[in-house]
């Protein structure tokens, strides 16, 4: 095996990992969201309404990561922390109308951006994708 930094697969998914920070970065100014509340709102897309524990567990971040990035949304008027009366100790994040609002608009512009780099076709992502999951679930069961 060579052991020059580039034929290093993890400086390779790290590599990975920081261009697609910058590309979100980049392509959601517009929308001034940074890539952890972009996908702290794509889980709600597809739930609605989740507690803050399993926001974190999905996105493996602590509360203390979330509790000040969904301040900011719920700022901007994308989501609602709701306390319920029964167990003040509990906190569930609820998209708003306007958050509910953006999904088509990102959505459709974040493909415009994606499919805008060179040879990546829908076919090449899902490829991508499902490879790295399995990599990702050996990884997860090797540890």
């Amino acid at each position: 095996m060579n052991d020059l930094l580039s034929h290093q697969l993890c400086y390779s998914f790290y590599t990975v990992e920081r261009l697609f920070r910058q590309f979100y970065k980049k392509n959601l100014q517009k929308y001034d969201l940074t890539y952890t509340q972009y996908l702290v709102l794509v889980i709600l897309w597809e739930e609605k309404m989740l507690s803050l524990k399993e926001i974190g567990q999905r996105l493996e971040l602590s509360s203390n990561t979330l509790t000040p990035l969904l301040k900011r949304l719920e700022d901007k008027n994308y989501l609602l922390r709701i306390r319920p009366d029964e167990d003040k100790r509990q906190l569930y994040v609820q998209l708003t109308e306007d958050g509910m609002a953006l999904q088509q608009d990102i959505k459709a512009h974040l493909a415009e951006c994606f499919w805008q780099i060179d040879g990546l076709t829908r076919e090449n992502a899902d490829n991508l994708i499902h490879e790295n999951n399995q990599l990702i679930q050996a990884i997860k069961n090797s540890l």
